[in-house]
């Protein structure tokens, strides 16, 4: 196949990826995105995860919007979600949320992009980068049709798991001593459910419900969490718990198989012991697996878990947060989450979206360069969207004014955010 050239090119179109093309192709950049599947979203589609959390604090203050509201807005109007709500978690908190129809969300996207006027190409898998100095020169990815080569200004690697980067030899974060990657989860579709009796059951009698799920060994962990799909008495179901490094293409194959096993076993206890559920059945697995942790870009700064408690406020501020931190942990079934306060803000700056010894690479996506009890609060799809609006436009921005990614004026940037809509 001929090369193709353009001014940016988004590595993986989950929402992260899809954002940042909508974003950088809306500043009038030639955008490319590409994504394996046959649809965008990734975890929001192919991860089922049925829900967007974390777009307000505990008060009620939002924190996000721009693109990401634009998209609720068109779930909505297409009846794919009943906008914004709260609900209680399986750890007792309250908290904020959108749930949303996976489907309608999938042409949501497709609209989006089409319109923005970004070129897409599904069904592709990234198969090299090739790299020159401090710049990486195009990516190849394989298509239907062969080998196509993609060159382009700028690269963005929304990916998740950061394969483009680590094609290019870009550095990654480590873990400390005691750290483990969080695992992954399967999400699974029961219905129909009598979400009257479900919702109508008292904590007490959910925990109680869930540790004995655990203790039987047909619940990973100790939650009945469950999203309500839009229109419809289906819930998805977001209990299972899988051990991986998704980045080791074995290990990931065999999470796929164990995610099944482990989602069969937890639909069966659910629809026999839990109220409202007697009726229900398996619908359907997720497409994949819904991956929390793999690669962390080692960016020109690094985000840390004190600088989201303290509130540090950065000049290159480029999206906000506040979404508590959650780690699920690996080899228990816990879940380590620590709220920072009714009204709290965070803020993430540019910096962490820019790799090390790269000048046209940057990042989208829950590889941000952030320590691992930072990522933990950063990695939910509302912040994650928030910060490929900002990826997306800068990419689109450095493109056109041909300088390096370390040298972007964050004034210019920030005033482009406040104009699209985000909250800054």
């Amino acid at each position: 196949m001929n090369p193709i050239d353009c001014d940016v090119l988004a590595s993986g179109g989950g929402m992260a990826g899809t954002v940042a093309a909508i974003a950088a192709a809306r500043q009038g950049a030639r955008t490319v995105l590409f994504e394996r599947h046959g649809f965008l979203g990734g975890a929001a589609t192919a991860g089922a995860v049925g829900q967007f959390v974390g777009w307000e604090t505990r008060a009620g203050r939002r924190v996000i919007a721009g693109l990401a509201e634009e998209i609720v807005q068109r779930l909505e109007a297409m009846g794919g979600s009943g906008g914004h709500g709260h609900f209680v978690m399986s750890t007792g908190h309250r908290m904020d949320r959108v749930e949303y129809d996976t489907e309608i969300l999938k042409v949501v996207l497709d609209e989006m992009v089409h319109e923005a006027g970004a070129r897409v190409l599904l069904h592709g898998q990234l198969a090299r980068v090739s790299r020159r100095g401090r710049t990486v020169g195009s990516a190849t990815v394989l298509t239907k049709g062969g080998l196509l080569e993609v060159r382009a200004r700028f690269f963005i690697d929304s990916s998740g798991d950061l394969d483009l980067m680590a094609r290019a030899g870009a550095p990654f974060l480590g873990l400390d001593e005691g750290e483990s990657l969080q695992p992954a989860t399967m999400m699974f579709r029961l219905g129909p459910i009598d979400f009257a009796a479900f919702d109508g059951m008292s904590a007490q009698t959910k925990a109680a419900l869930a540790a004995r799920g655990v203790a039987e060994g047909a619940l990973p962990r100790a939650a009945l969490h469950c999203s309500r799909v839009p229109g419809c008495d289906d819930g998805w179901f977001n209990v299972t718990r899988v051990t991986i490094d998704a980045s080791d293409p074995f290990a990931l194959s065999d999470g796929e198989r164990q995610g099944r096993r482990q989602a069969l076993a937890a639909a069966r206890f659910i629809m026999a012991n839990v109220p409202g559920c007697a009726r229900a059945r398996l619908v359907s697995f997720a497409a994949q697996l819904g991956i929390r942790e793999t690669r962390r870009i080692a960016g020109i700064a690094t985000l840390t878990a004190d600088d989201l408690r303290n509130g540090a406020e950065f000049i290159d501020t480029m999206a906000l947060g506040a979404y508590p931190i959650d780690v699920h942990h690996t080899g228990d079934a816990n879940i380590t989450f620590e709220e920072l306060g009714p009204d709290h803000v965070y803020a993430l700056p540019y910096r962490i979206a820019v790799p090390q010894g790269l000048d046209n690479a940057l990042v989208a996506g829950r590889g941000l360069s952030a320590t691992h009890e930072a990522h933990g609060a950063i990695r939910v799809m509302p912040t994650a969207m928030a910060v490929a609006q900002a990826v997306g436009t800068a990419a689109a921005l450095l493109a056109a004014s041909n300088q390096p990614a370390p040298q972007l004026d964050p004034a210019t940037l920030r005033e482009k955010l406040r104009v699209a809509g985000a909250i800054l």
